[in-house]
């Protein structure tokens, strides 16, 4: 299916690993023009490649810590003036500590959490609606997570910041749908991450994880978290990737305000 995302300008906040990158590869092979923003210059230079090879031949990467205003604005200030306009907007960025027991985490735990988690999403998406506003169609994609709907202990403040996130977007659908800016949210359940795979190394080799299975990653997290999936596996990142380009893309004109959940199947509670 043609997305209608050719020659569209995209950036994917978080976008150097990951589900951030998966979805980049998306748009690139679909012909748009991609900037992914992210920390490490390293993963930037490897991620730019992926995506100028996919298809994507004006990709870019801004070294932007998302916890510095100033920073945000920077990156975005330097995509407005390279192409005068921006289409998508993809916050895949998120929390990857404050993980834990409730009274394990302190306060500096919480406010990382939330500066992360919403707070970063918060600043890109001041940041990019000027640009937003000057293309003739325009989405805002945020990656938020399935652990909004079904708790697991040990991920209170990870959550929380994930559902402010998602509460965030709800009200953005809102308040933006008269100027024609779609807003969706996506909600992963697990999947087998740069963090995740790290993880299972770490775990005792007696319990015979294999750290780049999917159902090993799934048992992992089924037995610690207590959040099984009916396919029973964890999800690859190039799974969720063309999810988030269709809610970004032309194509779908008619959702906002949704929170779509792609999780292998799961009963919430």
């Amino acid at each position: 299916m043609d997305l209608g995302l050719a020659d569209a300008t995209v950036v994917i906040a978080g976008g150097s690993k990951g589900m951030g990158l998966a979805a980049a590869r998306c748009f690139a092979a679909e012909g748009a023009r991609v900037a992914v923003l992210a920390r490490t210059p390293a993963a930037l230079d490897a991620a730019v490649a992926t995506l100028r090879a996919a298809g994507s031949p004006d990709a870019i990467g801004i070294p932007t810590d998302l916890g510095v205003p100033a920073a945000v604005d920077a990156a975005f200030a330097q995509v407005g003036g390279r192409w005068g306009a921006l289409n998508v907007l993809v916050n895949a960025a998120g929390p990857t500590g404050a993980i834990g027991p409730f009274e394990t985490l302190d306060d500096a735990a919480w406010r990382a959490a939330f500066d992360a988690g919403v707070l970063g999403m918060v600043r890109c998406v001041r940041a990019a609606l000027p640009w937003l506003r000057r293309a003739a169609w325009a989405r805002i994609v945020n990656v938020s997570a399935h652990s909004t709907k079904r708790q697991a202990v040990g991920l209170a403040a990870y959550t929380a910041a994930k559902a402010a996130m998602t509460s965030v977007g709800k009200n953005l659908s809102l308040a933006l749908a008269p100027e024609g800016i779609l807003v969706n949210t996506v909600s992963p359940g697990t999947f087998l991450s740069d963090s995740l795979r790290a993880y299972l190394r770490g775990l005792s080799p007696e319990r015979g994880i294999d750290p780049d299975s999917l159902v090993d990653a799934m048992r992992v997290v089924r037995e610690t978290f207590g959040t099984p999936a009916h396919l029973g596996r964890a999800g690859d990142p190039a799974e969720i990737g063309p999810v988030i380009a269709f809610l970004a893309s032309r194509v779908n004109s008619y959702m906002t305000g949704a929170d779509v959940n792609v999780d292998g199947g799961s009963d919430f509670t």
